[in-house]
């Protein structure tokens, strides 16, 4: 059938009249022995056949025709000669969803194949981070988001804070050593072994803004016996300048005893390979935090209860949380005139999801109510459960607002005086 209509499309199908008239024209007297009847009177061959058509030729409805050939036989009228072009389907919808699928490809290939048009642009458009420096070095990028700043149109200290928790995690994920715990290595969840972080010195030397693009450097290195020291550097992607540097001690425990355990051999030998051997970023801080109490403290806030989403996997609260805890007692006039510059935490124990806190804060060497005339603050900082039980010592630093800018403490600008 398909051969048949394709060689109709080149030689078309003689017309049915056209045969008939080239057939009358041969026939004869002796040909009324074939059945056909002629007339005398009128000295030709009148032939009457009746032909149904189809009801539809080209997408038009078309009747019964009787064709007669007679006396006219120019006048008579037939169907379009069947060919293969005529008999095809209509493709326009079959063309245009083709269409859309190639524009829709070509779309997604646009996406992958994007480049920064500026060098101050997101390099790392997705933000998986890279290894780097012999594979010692985690590397991965962020862009400060609208939801990351605060009242001074600044990163919060909790912003950067999560950067350096997620490029930690990152860090142990793409070298091939995270396990099915929160950062824990296959041998380590063998043995129902977490990370909890001790103690965490961070030095901010300037805070990123709204659309900045900020590069994070991690790395582990060794930590006493039984210990791991990790530090992180975030500077600027644009000017290289370093932003924050931050300095942190990890130990090992058991999440279903919820105790303190030595690293055993079997992941130390996973972990030992990705160590530097360098000094801390941030020089530690041996001074001494001491304990404050409800006489020895200037502000206090009660009644801090954690919400489910400030629980990780390992069902504690995550560190990060405990920063905010701090600057809950922190005196409004510090936040107001000051930004905090440097951070020491040390972890005392766990804080779980029923637990009711306090934050207490000691002002040292500040008058609160004149702290325009003041350069930096330092503060003290204690946060205990309710019967008290400490969970977290610390000690920040404070530096008056837009001095990195002007180079002249304590004086603001004329727009925002």
């Amino acid at each position: 059938m398909v051969a048949t209509a394709a060689t109709s499309s080149i030689f078309p199908i003689p017309s049915p009249n056209q045969d008939s008239g080239a057939k009358n024209a041969k026939l004869g007297p002796g040909s009324a022995g074939l059945g056909l009847k002629s007339k005398s009177a009128s000295g030709s061959l009148q032939v009457k056949a009746n032909a149904q058509a189809p009801s539809k030729i080209n997408g038009t409805s078309v009747g019964l025709a009787t064709v007669e050939s007679g006396k006219n036989g120019d006048d008579m009228s037939s169907p379009p000669a069947r060919t293969f072009i005529n008999q095809l389907p209509d493709w326009s919808v079959l063309l245009a969803a083709i269409t859309t699928i190639f524009l829709a490809a070509e779309k997604q290939w646009t996406m992958l194949d994007w480049k920064p048009k500026r060098p101050d642009m997101l390099i790392d458009p997705f933000g998986l981070g890279r290894i780097v420096q012999d594979g010692l070095v985690f590397r991965q990028n962020f862009s400060i988001r609208s939801y990351e700043i605060g009242a001074d149109r600044t990163a919060s200290i909790e912003t950067l804070m999560n950067h350096l928790q997620e490029t930690a995690l990152n860090h142990v994920k793409t070298a091939g050593l995270l396990g099915d715990g929160f950062g824990s290595t296959p041998e380590m969840s063998v043995r129902n072994l977490i990370w909890v972080v001790t103690k965490m010195q961070v030095v901010v030397d300037r805070y990123p803004t709204w659309g900045d693009v900020v590069q994070v450097d991690t790395w582990v290195s060794a930590s006493g016996k039984n210990g791991m020291r990790r530090d992180w550097i975030l500077q600027d992607c644009k000017t290289g300048q370093i932003l924050t540097r931050a300095t942190s001690v990890w130990v090992m425990m058991n999440k279903l005893t919820r105790r303190l355990s030595k690293i055993p051999d079997e992941v130390r030998g996973e972990i030992e390979p990705f160590f530097m051997n360098s000094p801390p970023v941030v020089e530690e801080d041996s001074r001494k935090l001491l304990k404050l109490d409800d006489k020895t403290a200037d502000f206090v806030r009660t009644g801090l209860t954690p919400r489910w989403s400030d629980l990780d996997i390992n069902q504690h609260v995550n560190n990060v949380k405990y920063i905010g805890w701090i600057l809950e007692s922190a005196p409004l006039p510090i936040l107001e005139s000051h930004e905090l510059s440097s951070l020491t935490l040390e972890y005392r124990r766990e804080c779980g999801r029923d637990s009711v806190l306090q934050s207490l804060t000691a002002v040292s060497g500040a008058d609160i109510g004149n702290l325009g005339s003041n350069g930096g603050v330092e503060c003290r900082h204690l946060l205990q459960l309710e019967e008290g039980a400490e969970i977290v010592r610390g000690r920040t630093e404070w530096r008056p607002k837009y001095a990195n800018n002007l180079g002249i403490v304590g004086q603001l600008p004329a727009e925002s005086a």
